[in-house]
């Protein structure tokens, strides 16, 4: 039944990519949706499932964008290749911070991460014959997806790259999915609840710490990498503490724990992010203030928002009922 239950979460987030052409009229506002919903389903992995506060994902979504833009500029690669070296990139990249974070906890472990991402951020600005500096990476390639030459989604419109965003969304939502169902998935949920008991059972706390860390870390580049084709550039910004801090936002807004929590996070926040920003400048002020309401009264985030709601409205099963599911699950 849980396997059932979590197979909903994908058809969810495939609802949402489905649902977003006929919600919006900007393909490249709903492909930033899609986008930073992959960054948060990194995150969330980090945080909801892990329990590590890491201010390090711009790192992994930066490395990701460059990683893209200079394999596109200067090896000419097909649109799929140049995706897996994003991820391959943002995955190396959480190797080097992850290897030197896990060995801290708590305040530590955070400054760390933060320290890891000032770093990262000062060597982008500097290597300017590979990151390009202030300027970033310019004129950015958008080639189709097509495989042995063969073009099968071709990407020219706005459209019809949010197309192939979707899809390679969808994939990358079931893979991690069934990731977090996996025994790593319930194993780094014990981490999570209880450390010193999983590592007394005999875990290898670090090795699934940085298990965690290198597929948070590939799936973040793999949206950078979608990001930099998006826009065409690979911006310095990509790589500084805001967006390490953003995601991070999504991911709490979203809710902790759950998946498709991060699709609904990063959706609120990029959609009300654009449309905010329309009414008034210093918008990021009612953000802010949101999520000091999230922080105090929806600890479980716009998901756990959401099953109440459901719950509410839900019928009440019979007592007699209740009490043959309760004998089912002791027996």
């Amino acid at each position: 039944m849980k396997h059932i239950a979590h197979f909903r979460y994908t058809l969810l987030a495939a609802a949402v990519a489905l649902l977003l052409p006929l919600a919006l009229t900007s393909g490249t506002l709903a492909t930033e949706v899609l986008v930073f919903a992959l960054a948060a389903l990194g995150c969330n992995l980090l945080l909801g499932y892990t329990g590590l506060m890491s201010f390090g994902q711009g790192i992994f979504f930066g490395v990701g964008s460059y990683t893209a833009g200079v394999v596109l500029l200067h090896l000419k690669a097909p649109l799929l290749p140049a995706l897996a070296m994003a991820a391959l990139g943002g995955a190396i990249a959480a190797l080097l911070v992850g290897w030197f974070s896990i060995r801290q906890r708590g305040t530590y472990f955070v400054m760390l991460t933060l320290a890891f991402a000032q770093m990262f951020y000062f060597l982008a600005y500097t290597m300017k014959d590979v990151t390009g500096g202030d300027n970033g990476l310019l004129d950015i390639p958008r080639p189709p997806l097509s495989v042995f030459g063969q073009t099968l989604l071709p990407t020219a419109t706005s459209w019809q790259y949010y197309t192939v965003v979707a899809v390679l969304f969808v994939l990358v939502f079931w893979l991690l999915q069934r990731v977090v169902d996996s025994v790593l998935g319930r194993t780094l949920l014990a981490v999570r609840d209880n450390e010193a008991r999983a590592s007394a059972v005999g875990y290898d706390i670090r090795l699934l710490k940085l298990a965690a860390f290198v597929i948070s870390g590939a799936v973040t580049g793999l949206a950078g990498g979608l990001h930099a084709m998006m826009t065409g550039v690979a911006p310095l910004s990509n790589i500084e503490y805001h967006t390490s801090e953003a995601i991070l936002i999504m991911t709490v807004i979203g809710g902790t724990g759950n998946l498709f929590a991060s699709v609904l996070g990063a959706s609120f926040y990029v959609l009300a992010g654009n449309w905010l920003s329309t009414l008034w400048p210093r918008w990021l002020m009612l953000l802010g203030l949101l999520l000091i309401a999230v922080s105090l009264y929806m600890q479980k985030g716009l998901f756990g928002l959401a099953m109440k709601l459901v719950d509410a409205v839900r019928p009440a099963k019979p007592e007699g009922a209740v009490k043959a599911t309760a004998k089912e699950k002791h027996s």
